[in-house]
């Protein structure tokens, strides 16, 4: 191609986009992070919750032996660059008949597992290919038999993740360990991942059935351990029914901390309370929502970094223009 030798050339440096590697699982994190991080310049992997037990997810799971595509399938959509009608249109829930309580989407990606010979690297370079090439999903583990397992503070044994997620024990009895059986080691993708990323983000979601799901898989904080990116975790707004009762956000960084086997380098927690006023509004649409978040005195704010975080006061989730611009802030 011919250039004009009249036309000063500038070296213009080209910037290198930071590798983010995104933890967790549930609609939080698609939500309140994903949603906005991939309008900036960053290469994203998504390594996702894939134990879970109840609804579609549990019941494709059990019927075809392989791991659940739930909370995998929410990080896709949030990723893809589909219209709104094709988005809706693989969320589809099947309201009766045979398909009765089916997600398309899972079911769509059950069809991709089966038509490339069971192979969960093949059926994630398919998917991943529907997807802008910095974009990319996988799954934290491809050991579908592991099941989550809680211990609480009387004894008993809580078996499955839907019967962590949804207590049918007393919901006030603290979670003292949980733990995977039998054991799951990590998925090759999402370990090599982890040790090449620039930042590291855990949450927001589920403590224990969403996040801890996720750092229980063998291999997973060893590979974080090694990696030289910044460990960040975002704390939830709100305690949830089962998990969290009175948490503080001390208490949440404690737990992930315990089970990631590693020190974070930042957390960013939400700082502004709303009403008391405001919280039968929010348990009529969220009755496993009890309180907010309370915020523990004299945090270093060298690591802990407090924002006003919620969308608004009777929708105490996370701003996504907040939480993502805070995020980026801290990874520079």
């Amino acid at each position: 191609m011919l250039t004009n030798p009249f036309v000063e050339k500038k070296n213009i440096p080209m910037v290198k986009k930071k590798k983010i590697v995104c933890i967790g699982g549930g609609n939080a994190m698609p939500m309140a992070l994903l949603s906005e991080l991939k309008k900036y310049p960053v290469k994203i992997t998504v390594i996702s919750a894939v134990l879970d037990s109840g609804g579609s997810s549990g019941r494709i799971r059990r019927d075809y032996n392989v791991v659940s595509f739930g909370d995998l399938r929410r990080a896709f959509l949030e990723l893809s660059d589909f219209n709104p009608f094709i988005r809706k249109v693989l969320n589809y829930r099947f309201e009766d008949g045979e398909f009765q309580g089916h997600n398309l989407g899972n079911l769509l990606m059950l069809a991709f597992y089966l038509n490339v010979d069971r192979s969960y690297g093949e059926t994630f370079r398919k998917v991943n290919s529907l997807l802008r090439k910095d974009f990319r999903i996988y799954p934290s583990t491809a050991f579908s038999s592991a099941e989550l397992h809680a211990i609480l503070e009387n004894g008993e044994h809580i078996a499955g993740e839907t019967n962590i997620d949804v207590p049918k024990h007393d919901p006030n009895l603290k979670i003292k360990e949980l733990f995977l059986t039998p054991k799951a080691k990590v998925c090759p993708h999402s370990a090599e991942a982890l040790e090449d990323a620039d930042a590291i983000i855990i949450g927001p979601g589920d403590i224990y059935s969403s996040l801890v799901q996720i750092l229980l898989v063998d291999g997973i904080s060893q590979a974080v351990k090694r990696s030289k990116a910044k460990k960040i975790y975002i704390c939830n707004t709100m305690n949830k029914n089962g998990e969290s009762n009175g948490f503080t956000v001390c208490d949440f960084v404690a737990e992930i901390e315990k089970y990631l086997k590693n020190d974070l380098d930042y957390v960013i927690y939400n700082k502004k309370m709303i009403p008391a006023s405001k919280y039968s509004e929010i348990n009529r649409k969220h009755p496993e929502l009890l309180s907010m978040v309370e915020i523990d005195k004299d945090l270093d704010d060298r690591k802990f970094i407090g924002k006003n975080l919620i969308l608004a006061e009777n929708n105490p989730i996370h701003s996504p223009k907040i939480l993502v611009k805070t995020v980026m802030d801290l990874i520079g």
